[in-house]
């Protein structure tokens, strides 16, 4: 990550003497695979509110200026980060202009933003000019592949956030395999359940509201080609199977989420709604 103020490279969060904080913790869980409970209160109904019993009523808030005098925007990134979880990871890999180098690194600022067509974001934060290796390649090459992290692979993923040169591939350094793709010459990771290839539509940068310096970067893809794990999409191509993708997330510092309870709630319906249940709303909606 960099410092929006100054540009230079921010020391990522680390856990004190990580491996013996670890080596304290339960073993990891195969047989934890994505299930699904009852809703806290499963006959809730409209109007009903929060399921805490009002607990959330009883708490204080504190205000929090973004751009208060004194705080480094590097708080800004540490809250946000904690807060706007979990956040799906795009595992972006492109190739340099002249084809010679694979690139390959995961962006927790990363979001599907359209179906028809497909469009993604990815936030990079950097400006163009200071493009790092993802960027500089994908403006070069206006051409990438996203693919999604699983948890069979996290730890080789994770590796490849390593701040390694720019000719360096992560691939060998992760230990995952190049797949050809069809019609982006950046290849696909093999171990991925599901991978998008995507050329760039755009990109936009942003300035910092205090130095007026170009502090990060917004490029808008758009997939071209689905790839999907035959043993995890259903006949129709319509669906992936959670259990088989068994999608990791991104939370705050170095936290990432394992997707292990799921709870199923329909879409409510107004016209499900009784008359009277309409005309109470409608009337308690007009003094909101």
């Amino acid at each position: 990550m960099s410092n929006a103020d100054t540009g230079k490279t921010v020391p990522a969060p680390r856990h004190p003497d990580f491996k013996t904080v670890e080596a304290s913790r339960p073993s990891w869980r195969d047989d934890a695979s994505p299930s699904y409970t009852k809703t806290r209160k499963p006959d809730w109904k409209a109007g009903e509110g929060a399921t805490d019993g009002g607990e959330n009523l009883k708490k204080s808030h504190v205000e929090i200026d973004p751009y208060a005098e004194g705080r480094p925007s590097t708080f800004n990134y540490k809250l946000l980060i904690s807060a706007i979880v979990p956040r799906p990871i795009g595992f972006v890999s492109t190739t340099s202009a002249d084809g010679k180098v694979t690139n390959l690194s995961p962006f927790s600022f990363f979001q599907v933003m359209g179906f028809d067509p497909p469009l993604f974001v990815i936030g990079f934060s950097c400006s163009l000019e200071q493009a790092k290796d993802t960027l500089k390649n994908l403006v070069d090459t206006k051409e990438c592949v996203i693919n999604i992290i699983s948890e069979d692979f996290i730890e080789a993923a994770n590796m490849t956030s390593i701040n390694a040169p720019y000719g360096v591939s992560e691939f060998p350094i992760s230990g995952l395999h190049p797949a050809e793709s069809r019609d982006v010459k950046a290849p696909r990771v093999k171990e991925a359940v599901f991978s998008i290839e995507a050329n760039l539509v755009e990109t936009r940068e942003y300035r910092s509201r205090r130095t007026d310096k170009v502090s990060c970067t917004m490029a808008v893809v758009e997939g071209v080609r689905f790839w999907a794990r035959e043993d995890a999409v259903n006949e129709e191509r319509n669906a992936l199977d959670i259990s088989v993708l068994r999608p990791m997330s991104r939370l705050g510092g170095i936290s990432y989420g394992r997707l292990t309870d799921c709870i199923e709630l329909p879409r409510p319906d107004w016209n499900d709604l009784s008359a009277d249940e309409k005309e109470n709303f409608e009337s308690e909606s007009k003094s909101v």
